[in-house]
């Protein structure tokens, strides 16, 4: 079982302590929310014993005084912007956070249209959402932001954006991705909120970098390796080293874009609250890593996972080389390279051996179980296979799932489905191992193992079909493939 790095209680506890205090601060607080509300994969990656939902748990101790305000950009609308982490456009994910915030019991009370300049796509989904019964409110693009501080602090640029009205003293601003227009929005609110006489602030909640630790520390490297295609740099915060003689971490846009805000925060105000960008985070996360060895070697196996993934993007045609270098010099800073994943070569040497494609997964016991490509399977499910036995003590020459069962699968699906390949995906295989654990006692004992394959490591040494990806995925295991395909075909699925 992988070392616990990080303390979720205290975690839990300890940001919404720290968020009460702000609100408590201003009395009323707009929270910028960056990164993932939900399912934070990420952290929970390079800070081990994160959960996944924590800063959602977390919100929810706030959620009797927390209202949402959603923010998208009208151009992303228009463009049909998609989240390359799930696969959906902007404007169909901001429907799924309504559903994820309301089926957790918060209060959405608005969602903003950003740089609203009456484009067709944003126009008739503004109609959706208000049909769906959400109110919505337009932003709107401001000549010379941020720049143009006269114009921007005025009835011409934020004085022209709709008023938000909200009810509640926490307003958690968020957003289906980057540049939605979240702090904006924010900023926008903080002037009308003062134009009516109501004392307002503003904070900024983002997991990452972690602030307080140093700035080459491996998970902060990770962190640059997450975000190596929006070329976000960490940096030591000047302003805040200039302040209070304390070095912090922070990254490029925020420090660089601080001397705007504090401007524009003078002039709604008369004053900054804050002395740094770092002084507007709220982030605790730094406090609550209980071992930073455990943390530190998470994040190197994030780094490297993070370099397949920018090389395989690359092979795709969706990337260029500048994030597979970005890494590449992370990776140097970190001291580490692809010898330090140890199912990269298990995977590799198996497929040089079979001439093949084949993968392999590392056991909780240190372990390194490996699958081929068979007349039967697939490299990718014969090596799960091979793993829920290894798991559940079975011996490997145990069939779980009888050959009679599996032709008439492959048969179906070239016969019938007008499939190309055969081999079976790994959905497929592990419906049919469920139907074999109906009658089959090592069929039954494997099927149970399945939980067990969360937070185990796979390499591919090819890249994976969609379908493939998508298991891994839910089944909560971290893969990463070599970027070459299995052929020389220019369609791939």
């Amino acid at each position: 079982m992988a070392r616990i790095g990080f303390d979720n209680d205290l975690y839990l506890k300890t940001q919404s302590e720290h968020i009460m205090a702000r609100i408590a601060e201003f009395g009323k607080l707009y929270l910028e929310f960056g990164g993932k509300l939900f399912d934070d994969y990420h952290a929970s990656r390079v800070l081990p014993g994160f959960k996944p939902d924590s800063k959602i748990t977390m919100l929810k101790q706030l959620r009797d005084q927390t209202e949402i305000v959603i923010a998208i950009n009208a151009d992303d609308i228009e463009k049909n912007k998609v989240r390359g982490d799930i696969g959906i456009t902007y404007d169909m994910d901001l429907l799924r956070l309504v559903d994820a915030f309301v089926g957790n019991g918060f209060y959405v009370g608005s969602v903003v249209l950003t740089r609203w300049r009456g484009q067709p796509s944003a126009v008739a989904y503004e109609k959706k959402l208000k049909a769906l019964g959400l109110r919505t409110w337009r932003h709107y693009p401001i000549e010379g932001y941020p720049s143009n501080l006269p114009l921007i602090v005025s009835e011409e640029g934020y004085g022209r954006n709709d008023y938000i009205e909200t009810s509640r003293p926490l307003v958690v601003v968020t957003a289906p991705g980057p540049g939605s227009g979240k702090m904006a929005t924010c900023l926008s609110q903080l002037w009308h909120e003062q134009k009516r006489g109501v004392r307002a602030g503003y904070a900024k909640f983002e997991t990452f970098p972690i602030w307080n630790l140093p700035l080459n520390h491996p998970v902060n490297l990770a962190y640059e390796a997450a975000t190596a295609d929006l070329s976000d740099v960490n940096m030591i915060d000047p302003w805040h080293l200039e302040a209070y003689g304390k070095t912090v971490v922070n990254y490029n846009r925020d420090v660089e874009v601080f001397p705007v805000l504090k401007a524009i925060f003078e002039r709604i105000f008369g004053r900054c609250p804050y002395q740094s960008p770092t002084d507007m985070g709220v982030n605790m996360a730094g406090n609550c890593i209980v071992d930073d060895e455990a943390c530190q070697e998470a994040a190197r196996q994030e780094i490297i996972r993070r370099y397949y993934d920018a090389q395989c993007e690359r092979r795709k045609g969706n990337a260029g080389d500048e994030p597979v270098r970005k890494i590449q010099l992370l990776m140097e800073k970190a001291g580490i390279s692809v010898a330090n994943r140890p199912v990269v070569a298990a995977a590799n040497v198996r497929a040089a051996e079979t001439g093949g494609p084949a993968a392999a997964i590392s056991m909780p016991d240190g372990t390194v179980i490996t699958g081929k490509t068979s007349t039967l399977l697939g490299a990718s499910s014969a090596m799960i296979l091979n793993a829920l036995k290894h798991l559940a003590n079975i011996d490997d020459s145990v069939k779980l799932i009888a050959p009679s069962v599996i032709e008439p699968i492959m048969e179906l699906k070239v016969k019938y489905l007008g499939n190309h390949n055969p081999l079976l995906h790994i959905d497929e295989i592990l419906i049919a191992l469920a139907l074999a654990a109906t009658e089959n006692e090592a069929a039954r004992a494997a099927y149970a193992m399945l939980p067990k394959l969360a937070g185990l490591e796979v390499h591919s040494s090819v890249i994976l079909s969609q379908v493939d990806v998508s298991v891994f995925k839910k089944l909560g295991v971290n893969l990463t493939c070599e970027p070459a395909y299995q052929s020389k075909k220019l369609y791939h699925t």
